[in-house]
This record gives C-alpha cells, structure tokens and sequence, in this order.
C-alpha cells in the first residue's frame, strides 16, 4: 500500500518528479566521484608493491612512503638471508632525476627504478620478458603511462636523465602512480651511472621471498628482533596499513577527498530532503485526505520514506553510468587508478538508501502540516 501511493505520488506530476531525481542523481553522482578519488589515493600508493614479487619488505627506520624510502646498508640484506625461513633478497634503488626532452626543450623530473636484471623483482610478465634488455649499458625501460611531455617513447631512443645519455630499450603497461610523471627501470649498475653520488652500498628497498611454508609474519618479527635500529621489517599486510595511513591521513590529497566524501553525504542530504519538503508542500491536499480517512503520522511517514526511496533508486542507475564515464575520462587524463568497483556501487546505494530515510524522517515536519479540518 505505501509503495503504491508513493508511487502515485512520484508519477502524478512527471515533469517536477523528473526535476526532483535530477537533483538527487547529482548529489549520488557526487558522492561516487568523491569515494572515487578518496579510494585512488591509496591505490595510486600501492601500485608499485602490488606489481613486486616479494612476502617480506626490508626498509629504513626513516622510511615514509615509495618515493621518500631513505636508504639503508646493503649489508642488512645478507643478514637476512642467515633467518633458515628467508629464500631470497633483491635490493632496490631509487632516484629521481631530470629527464631532457630535446625535441621539445623540456626538462621533467622522472622516477628511476634500479635492480639487478638476474632477480625477479616485478610480477609483471612484460617487464620480466624484456628485463635482459637492461644488461646493455645505459639502457632503461620507461611506463607507456609516461606524460607526453617526456616526448616519444619510441625503442632506441636516445634521451638524458641528469645529463647522462641513456637509450630506451623497450616500453611497458604498468602505471606511474603518485612517484612521479614519468617511471624508467634500470638495472643497478645502469643505475649508479645515473646518479654518482648514490652507491650500491646504500639500499633503498629490500625484497624478502620466503621459502614455502614459512610464516610472513612471524619471520618479520623475528627479523625486526635481529635487525638494527636502522632498519625494518614490513609484511605485506603492513605495508598496506602503512601506505594506506600515509596517503590518506597525512597528506593533504587524502584529507581533501576524505572531506569531499562528507561533504558529498551532506550535501545530498540536503538536495533530498528540500526535494521531499517540497513534494510533500505539493502534496499537502492528498495527505490530509488521507488523515481524515485515519491514517497516522507515522503511516504517512512511512510513505514519505518509501517515496525517498524509490527516488533515490531511480536517480542511482543513471548515475552509475555518468560516474563510470567520468572515471574512464579522469583515469585517462590524470593517470589516477579510479576504477568503479562491486563495494562502491554497495556503499553508495547503501549511502543512498541511508539519506533517504534520514531526509524523509526530517520532512515530516512539513507533513505534520496536512490538517484535515483546513482542508474540509
């Protein structure tokens, strides 16, 4: 009965219903878009460990986040191979140097990977079937995500990182994530030619593999037990907390989205309960006849939230579709890894759902104003 009359409530005038859902499709299309960006932050973060094949992370006591890793002693790496449960360690090297576009006179800063080409670092099998091209002095391998101002990236190639000559070998499908506009693999030798001043005797990151069966987490303690002050030890797992709780709450791109998501909530509350006051004001009439028939407040009541609720279901589908569409175009133009997902959808309806009732509970005042004695 009270989806019956709330839908005769929302298809009696069409065209202001229409206008109604509207509204409410912007303030969920708001919201999608704000999660969105909230939930690519810390993706962008991971993107990197995700794609590198390791159980156990070796790095610096002052570590902060990918691309401020500090360093530590190459030394702690072979300590860790003495721990019975330790199958394998690869060091990592990081730097971030000027790239020289000379066909445009542009100079970018890129990120630059370092490792040695007989370990497997990366899971990514394209990155893995062209890693003996970095073997050949000064040779990298650059993401096809590389800004364009970075100029082509066509194979032998010819460019200068921090004014040493260094030829493209070959072009892979990654990501940049948030280390940089442009990302170049090397392998370690490559790598000191770069940057001088950095030595293979001081590590950035230290990938751990495990032998089969052994536990990651008991490894790490045991390992962060030997280890000196210098260094630490992350599982996966806590690498994830740790990145998750950098990007998000300390800095400054996690808080402006994490407030966009609230923003957004409040902001269709708003929407949907002005929609739902004025619908009702229009619907006055209808109301108090049903109130001289001897239905409660609490009935009518029940119809307003139904009425939000079918709104807001209304106005979800479409907006669906526009936020896909806008993450499609911003993943494209920004390199944000934005990407609609099952528990996003879950999470908005539930959102959706959630003002809804709220917005229709606050409109009852509105309703307590459908007197039968003024209207008869």
């Amino acid at each position: 009965m009270k989806t019956l009359v709330a839908w005769r409530i929302l298809t009696h005038e069409k065209g202001r219903s229409a206008l109604a859902i509207g509204g409410i499709l912007v303030a969920i299309l708001l919201i999608f878009l704000q999660l969105g960006f909230y939930a690519s932050v810390p993706e962008g973060g991971l993107l990197f460990y995700d794609a590198m094949h390791f159980d156990l992370m070796l790095a610096s006591s002052a570590y902060v986040f990918e691309a401020q890793p500090s360093s530590f002693p190459l030394r702690r790496i072979y300590q860790t191979l003495e721990v019975p449960e330790v199958a394998g360690a690869a060091p990592v090297y990081h730097g971030s140097g000027r790239w020289l576009n000379s066909e445009g006179g542009l100079a970018r800063d890129v990120f630059v990977i370092g490792f040695h080409p007989g370990e497997i670092v990366f899971d990514n099998p394209e990155i893995n079937r062209q890693v003996d091209v970095l073997r050949m002095p000064d040779t990298i391998l650059v993401d096809a995500a590389t800004r364009p101002e970075f100029g082509p990236l066509l194979i032998n190639r010819r460019i200068e990182i921090e004014h040493r000559t260094v030829t493209i070998g070959g072009v892979y499908h990654l990501g940049t994530g948030f280390v940089g506009l442009g990302i170049a693999l090397t392998s370690d030798i490559n790598f000191v030619r770069v940057f001088p001043r950095q030595t293979l005797a001081d590590v950035n990151l230290g990938l751990l593999t495990l032998k089969s069966g052994a536990n990651p987490e008991r490894t790490a303690a045991r390992l962060n037990e030997i280890m000196p002050a210098d260094t630490q030890v992350f599982t996966r797992a806590q690498l994830k907390d740790h990145e998750i709780a950098h990007w998000v709450t300390a800095t400054s791109t996690g808080l402006i989205f994490g407030f966009g998501v609230i923003v957004a909530c409040v902001v269709g509350m708003v929407i949907l309960s002005q929609t739902l006051a004025t619908q009702i004001t229009r619907q006055l009439p209808q109301y108090a006849t049903l109130k001289a028939m001897g239905y409660s407040n609490a009935y009518l009541g029940g119809i307003v939230v139904t009425l939000a609720t079918i709104m807001s279901t209304i106005s979800f589908v479409p907006a669906i579709v526009l936020a896909i569409v806008i993450y499609w175009i911003v993943r494209h133009a920004t390199l944000l890894p934005i990407h609609m997902t099952v528990t996003r959808l879950m999470t908005v309806l539930a959102l959706a759902w959630g003002m809804s009732a709220l917005s229709g509970l606050a409109s009852l005042r509105v309703l307590r104003r459908a007197d039968p004695v003024e209207l008869f």
